[in-house]
């Protein structure tokens, strides 16, 4: 699903060059659930806005479900972004005045999906996530929780192969880092391919392997047998809260 090779990125800040990623060689295969963990400066964030084309690396090789994303222009990537990658922020980014489902449905219309049929398929991601009964509630009138699932149905309406999350339970109390975490568990065992930065280990702890940095680079790459007791909690909840 994702391969990069010697993959390097390197900040120019005046006269000094700034290594954030140094000789990174990753692969991740289709239907993974992979966590990225590291102290702040470690180099998880620039690596995850280069899976997600976002960035684009100084030096190496990324091929993203076998296409090759060297050389391609921001429009390009766009195009990548859009059809490939789902995306899910701390931060939410939601759209203050449109509803749940308008906002699920705003990544179909730079498709060029027809009104109807957005509606039509925002309605089916919200209610994946649970969420059916909120379609017509601004993110003011939503929990934390609930807002974030909101953000998961959008990333998930385009039918992407890829689901990337940034910290997405950095805003949330245990108990809804919980929910959203069963939620993504629950997409994992519907076949979707995971990739989560996150600085918590009880969250790492959920996913089925753990990516670490340090410096720029890659020093540790585990793959948990099984999950942590409250992932394994989460997982089994994940059926009714998904479906």
């Amino acid at each position: 699903m994702l391969r990069l090779s010697r993959i390097g990125k390197t900040y120019q800040l005046g006269d000094e060059a700034l290594p954030a990623l140094v000789d990174v060689d990753l692969h991740v295969p289709r239907n993974a659930f992979v966590a990225l963990t590291g102290a702040s400066g470690s180099g998880k964030s620039t690596l995850m806005n280069i899976l997600g084309c976002l960035d684009t690396p100084t030096c190496g090789h990324y091929a993203l479900d076998g296409e090759a994303t060297d050389g391609l222009n921001d429009d390009q990537l766009a195009r990548v972004r859009n059809r490939k990658i789902g995306f899910v922020f701390q931060n939410f980014h939601l759209m203050p005045r449109m509803t749940a489902w308008a906002n699920v449905a705003q990544p179909l219309v730079y498709r060029g999906v027809a009104p109807a049929r957005r509606r039509q398929r925002a309605e089916e991601a919200l209610d994946r996530v649970g969420l059916g009964h909120r379609i017509h509630h601004k993110p003011s009138e939503l929990s934390g929780g609930q807002r974030q699932r909101v953000a998961i149905a959008r990333a998930l309406v385009g039918e992407p192969p890829l689901l990337l999350a940034d910290e997405p339970t950095g805003n949330l109390d245990s108990k809804t880092a919980a929910e959203i975490m069963s939620v993504l568990a629950g997409l994992h065992a519907q076949g979707m391919t995971l990739v989560i930065v996150t600085h918590e280990p009880d969250i790492a702890a959920q996913c089925h392997r753990v990516v670490r940095l340090h410096d720029g680079r890659i020093v540790d790459d585990t793959a948990q047998r099984q999950a942590s007791a409250e992932g394994a909690r989460a997982a089994m909840r994940s059926t009714d809260i998904v479906q």
